[in-house]
């Protein structure tokens, strides 16, 4: 994937990484590293791939979208 500011994505992504395997580990989660941009790990019976650098969420067993906040508090509400 090409971006505008390369030299900040090198910089900036596996930074993003382990924060989000570090987040999702705390809560449980057995995260599988697919190279060094995704992730993916199991929800409600689904597979939840992450993109740790822009943040794009996707999965069957949630609501797609941008920012590890925004998934992380998906994942929280719904398991309540």
């Amino acid at each position: 994937m090409s971006r505008l500011d390369t030299d900040r994505q090198k910089e900036l992504e596996p930074k993003r990484m382990e924060f989000a395997v570090n987040v999702l580990k705390h809560l449980g989660y057995e995260v599988e590293l697919f190279g060094p941009t995704k992730l993916q790990f199991n929800f409600k019976g689904e597979v939840v791939t992450l993109f740790p650098y822009s943040g794009w969420h996707t999965g069957k067993s949630i609501i797609d979208g941008r920012g590890i906040d925004k998934l992380i508090k998906q994942i929280n509400l719904t398991n309540k």
